[in-house]
């Protein structure tokens, strides 16, 4: 219980229920509640879900991105609310995957770094890490799925 206290505080949230909840604010007798109708998984998978996507954006985000998800100004973009992550999932998959190069405005201030692709990864891990951007940071987005990134990749592979 520790644990999933620790995570629910890492990020941001005021109860782990909110991860999955759309209103963001049930209280802790509502966890037994249905699970986000966006979403076919349970609490419980979501959990596991932002604990793995969790585990590697330390590893592969934080340094760019920053535990914050607030980037570095003038060098890496934040992730905090904003139109890439908030956005058309396809998209947000194949930065991941195929990396990004060139000049991106986010939240009105321009970057022209380079993100390397991380297509090493697996469906899904790129599924998890994302689905913990997006409900992270003050974030409050559906997930995205192993299928869904695998549809991103398949297409792209074409």
């Amino acid at each position: 219980m520790y644990i999933l206290k620790s995570l629910a505080l890492s990020l941001g949230l005021g109860c782990l229920i909110a991860c999955s909840s759309p209103s963001g604010g049930e209280s802790a007798s509502s966890a037994q509640s249905a699970p986000d109708p966006e979403s076919e998984a349970t609490p419980a998978v979501q959990t596991q879900a932002l604990e793995k996507g969790k585990t590697i954006y330390n590893q592969y985000c934080l340094a760019c991105h920053q535990g914050d998800g607030n980037g570095v100004a003038g060098a890496f973009p934040p992730l905090t609310q904003t139109e890439w992550v908030a956005g058309d999932k396809a998209t947000l998959v194949s930065v991941i995957l195929n990396g990004m190069q060139g000049e991106i405005t986010v939240k009105g201030e321009t970057y022209n770094n380079a993100m390397p692709a991380h297509g090493f990864l697996s469906d899904e891990e790129i599924g998890a890490v994302l689905t913990y951007v997006r409900q992270s940071f003050g974030n409050d987005y559906s997930e995205i799925t192993t299928e869904e990134v695998a549809e991103v990749r398949a297409s792209a592979a074409n």
